[in-house]
């Protein structure tokens, strides 16, 4: 019966992280001057994702890794119970995620996002980037995945609602 509740909370836990992150989402886009459609990165504008490709390089590529390829063990903890970086290539699960989730989090951290105690080393760029700067940092990862992950990130985005 303990299993049952404990898996019961953490179900209620992730439903409110998506909650929360479709919310935050909203709020972001209702206060964005990003010219991208609503919850679809502008992935095939190469002007976009040249400008997304310079941002990255400049904050985020630290952590991330300058291909994509993120830190190593990045699904496992850390001694300070941090998870690494994780991979924005097609190895990494950020193609899982619809793009309305993904500027949210890129927008205020993942810590923000998630709540309740939760440590992440991933900083929110709201005082550091512009809603564009994120937007185009979205649409130059999303342009490096192979076409098949591609579509199924589409996908995922219909599924959304994006």
């Amino acid at each position: 019966m303990k299993e049952r509740i404990a898996g019961t909370g953490r179900i209620w836990k992730i439903g409110g992280i998506g909650v929360a992150a479709l919310a935050a989402a909203t709020l972001f886009w209702s206060q964005t001057g990003a010219e991208a459609q609503p919850g679809l990165l502008p992935y095939t504008d190469a002007k976009i994702v040249a400008r997304g490709a310079e941002v990255y390089k400049g904050f985020c590529a630290s952590c991330h890794g300058a291909r994509l390829e993120g830190q190593k063990n990045w699904r496992e903890r850390d001694a300070e119970g941090y998870l690494p970086a994780p991979p924005h290539d097609e190895s990494g699960h950020t193609w899982h995620h619809p793009d309305k989730q993904l500027l949210a989090l890129t927008w205020h951290g993942t810590a923000q996002l998630v709540g309740g105690g939760y440590i992440s080393r991933m900083p929110g760029f709201k005082d550091t980037l512009s809603p564009d700067d994120v937007v185009a940092v979205l649409a130059y990862i999303k342009s490096t995945w192979p076409d098949a992950v591609i579509e199924q990130h589409n996908t995922i985005n219909a599924q959304a609602g994006n």
